[in-house]
């Protein structure tokens, strides 16, 4: 796979409606109940890599900025439920997390790089992505996030972002 090539993809991808997405804390739902009401802005990490631990206080800057849009903000984590409150660490109080041991949604998605910021819209079609840390990327998810939220931009990147990177393979 070339890493290098992935930034920011806009095809659209259709995540079948059955696929279930596990929260941390609640019952397992599909995707299509996640999306009836509300866009989701998920951001994809791998707990098991460096690169997502470099991404977290980053990623939870940009969704904080969505917190009172209309639009669901979560992270996915592919790792077992408790292993992802283990990761997230007191982030499980202020977000969604979802748990993705068998990285079905990440595959469902269509991701080929984490960490990744991902726009599903009310459709459970990936609307728009960016994968690895390549800040005008997740910029450009965020412009289109906004755009259709009526909602200001986050700063991307930031002071105290890392450098770009371009992440690891989704699948493992």
């Amino acid at each position: 796979m070339n890493l290098a090539a992935l930034p920011f993809r806009a095809v659209i991808t259709d995540v079948p409606a059955d696929v279930q997405l596990t929260p941390l804390k609640g019952s397992p739902r599909t995707i299509e109940e996640w999306t009836t009401t509300f866009h989701l802005a998920i951001v994809a990490l791998d707990p098991y890599t460096l690169e997502s631990s470099w991404i977290l206080d980053t990623a939870a800057r940009v969704l904080r900025r969505y917190a009172e849009a209309d639009v669901r903000i979560a992270f996915l984590v592919t790792c077992s439920v408790d292993e992802g409150r283990q990761f997230m660490g007191p982030l499980t109080d202020e977000f969604l997390v979802f748990a993705d041991p068998e990285r079905l949604a990440v595959k469902a998605m269509g991701l080929e790089a984490l960490p990744a910021f991902v726009h599903v819209n009310q459709h459970h079609q990936v609307e728009a992505l960016a994968e690895g840390w390549d800040p005008e990327a997740w910029r450009v998810v965020a412009e289109n996030l906004s755009d259709r939220m009526d909602w200001t931009v986050p700063v991307i990147p930031d002071v105290g972002d890392p450098s770009p990177f371009l992440g690891t393979p989704a699948l493992g």
